[in-house]
Order: structure tokens, then sequence, then C-alpha cells
């Protein structure tokens, strides 16, 4: 298999000291050959696990694979076209006065469609949403359009996907003294609904350098956790998200990620999130992400920029 030669590439490389820098650059160079030397397609009886290392990317907050906050166009797993691959994750985010917690799980087939499945759960820790309980479950379709992240060394063309998540809320709790129960009671005007987005990926090998863009179509407040469209605004707008990573090593991944949100409900001055992480890769069964992540404001009740740690870990074949 042409990635297991690249793979064993790099690692021997690793073991005879040769900067990662300069292998990657080889990589860069091996990789277009892919085309030319792979012409029929596999039929393994199990997951291959063929990919890269790290190029299955974590998942996201919100299920599908990216960085912590922004999807990328990458298909989640480390199976090869010709084969699949999944994952399972657990995030937990602290800030000031809330904590969010999402796990879930994600499938990736013939590293060209992903599915996946989260459960978000916000509560606050400060009053007067010291017993708020909120909950919301994700549904994710992502299929690859264009490109490959690997093996387009050779030119400027990205990966490029299209992904749909379907946003349901589940549980509004602990505002009872105010006498809210439903997201729409707070002003939302939906308690459910999609965001659609469009992601490009560019893994430049020779510079160790992984570049993203996606844009996506929302009307989602707060992710969705604070219900979707409201009295500020009811139509779904395009929203900018971008994220930029150094390949510090084979293992370890540092990087950066901005995500622009909308402002539909009056009682939410909703800002854009944005981190700094590093993701480790130690095996291609488990990955570890930490991130410090800065929130903006969430509700006028606590009218403070949210800041905190951003833990995610994640298991799979």
């Amino acid at each position: 298999m042409f990635n297991a030669l690249a793979e064993n590439l790099q690692l021997a490389m690793q073991q005879q000291g040769v900067p990662n820098s300069a292998a990657n650059r080889l990589v860069a160079r091996l990789a277009p050959m892919q085309r030319d030397i792979v012409t029929a397609r596999a039929t393994p009886a199990a997951p291959d696990r063929g990919k890269l290392l790290a190029t299955g990317g974590v998942s996201t907050v919100e299920g599908a694979a990216g960085g912590g906050i922004v999807p990328w166009a990458l298909i989640s797993g480390y199976g090869s076209r010709d084969s699949w691959g999944a994952n399972a994750y657990y995030t937990y985010l602290g800030t000031q006065d809330y904590q969010l917690a999402s796990y879930g799980v994600v499938v990736g087939i013939a590293d060209r469609l992903e599915i996946s499945l989260a459960d978000q759960q916000l509560r606050g820790s400060l009053a007067p949403l010291d017993r708020l309980a909120i909950r919301q479950q994700i549904f994710g379709l992502k299929v690859k359009l264009a490109g490959d992240v690997v093996y387009d060394q050779d030119s400027l063309m990205p990966q490029v996907a299209a992904g749909i998540l379907y946003k349901r809320h589940q549980r509004l709790g602990g505002l009872d003294a105010l006498g809210v129960s439903r997201v729409q009671q707070l002003g939302a005007s939906d308690d459910h609904g999609y965001d659609y987005y469009l992601a490009a990926t560019k893994l430049v090998l020779e510079h160790s350098l992984l570049l993203n863009a996606t844009v996506r179509a929302t009307r989602a407040n707060q992710m969705g956790l604070l219900g979707l469209g409201g009295d500020q605004g009811t139509r779904t707008r395009l929203m900018p998200e971008l994220s930029v990573a150094y390949l510090a090593d084979r293992k370890l991944a540092i990087g950066a990620e901005y995500r622009r949100k909308p402002h539909n409900l009056g009682l939410d001055h909703e800002k854009a999130y944005y981190d700094v992480f590093a993701a480790w890769f130690p095996n291609k069964n488990l990955s570890l992400t930490l991130a410090y992540a800065v929130l903006g404001d969430i509700t006028v009740f606590n009218p403070k920029r949210q800041r905190g740690a951003y833990l995610s870990v994640q298991a799979g074949f």
C-alpha cells in the first residue's frame, strides 16, 4: 500500500535523526506519484488504517473531523479509499461560568463519506445560571468532493468537502425561577435546524503546514445550544471559519482556529470563538488535544468574556 510506504519512510527517517521538516519535504515529493503507482483498489476484509498519521484530524465539539471548533475537509478515521475507520471522542471545555461536555462517535467510509453523532451538554456554575443544564444532539454528514490532502502536493488544489449538521435541542433546565423551560422563551425562533458548510483543507508538507478555510451557513446561537434564529435575526447567514496548524513532529500539531458566529438573540451578545491548540497523536488509535479557548460573552446574565481550557480525547481504529 502506497500509504504504508510513505509512512515507513517517515519512520525510518525519524529513527535516523532526520529533521521533521526535511522528512516532510521528501514525502511531499513522493506523494504525487501515488496517482501513477496505484491503479487498482484493494478489498481488505478489515479497516486498513492506511492514511498517514494525523490526517484524519480530531473530532470537533460538534462531532465532525477537523480541529476543536472548526470542521475541516478531512474525513475521520484512518481507513483509506479501500476501507473505513471509526472514532469515539470526549471533549471537556471549562470557562469561568460554564462547562461544556461533548461526546460522540464518527465513522469515515472509503475516505469519502463521514457520519457523526454528537451529544453536547452545557452547565452553568455562577448565579443566576448555576443550575443551568442544556443538552443538544447533532447528527452530521460530510462528503469529500475533490482533491486529496496528501497526494495533491504538486498543485494548489486543496481537499474540499461539504457537510451538513442537524441540531436538535433536547433539554433546557435550571431556569424555573425565571419561568423558562424552552429556548424559544429566550428569544430563539426554533429548537432544531441545520448548519451547512463547505471546507477546503490544504496540507503543505514541504513546509509542515496545514491550512483550512470553512464557510458555514447557519442560524445557530452558541452552536445551537441556545436554539436557532431569534429576535435579532432569523435568516441563515454565511460565517467564515479559519484554521492553521504547524506539524512540529509527525505526532504533534500546534495551531490556532477562528470561528465567526451570528448574533441572533438580544440577550446573548454572541462573539466569535477562537483557540490555540496542541494535538498529539501517539498512534493511530489515540489522540489528545489540549487548547486554550475564548468563547466571548454567553448571555447577558454573565456578561464577561468566557475563556478556559479545552481537553479532548479521541480513540478509534
